[in-house]
């Protein structure tokens, strides 16, 4: 699975993009037809500590799966957004199986 990354506002360290990659990639083990995964961090100008937007967007065929997240570190959002679209590729293999046997 090809995960592509692009950082709004700042340069992404390389320990950042290999924690991401690693992350995303383990997501195949809960779908194996995803054909990529795109990963957008954002900083935003505020005096807010969580300014960091974490946004992942999953093709699957016939569909995306899109979670953004807002922590204080990019980290902490790439975790959370995995976890959300583990259970996300869940239900879509779930209803995937359901149509095939109806």
């Amino acid at each position: 699975m090809k995960v592509y990354t692009q950082s709004i506002n700042f340069n992404a360290s390389d320990t950042l993009l290999d924690f991401t990659q690693k992350k995303v990639a383990s997501l195949i083990k809960f779908y194996d037809k995803i054909i990529d995964a795109e990963v957008f961090f954002k900083l935003e100008n505020s005096s807010d500590k969580e300014n960091k937007i974490t946004e992942i967007k999953i093709n699957i065929p016939g569909n995306e799966l899109v979670v953004k997240k807002q922590f204080k570190t990019f980290e902490e959002g790439v975790s959370t957004a995995v976890e959300s679209l583990k259970r996300s590729l869940r239900k879509s293999k779930e209803k995937l199986r359901a149509t095939i046997a109806t």
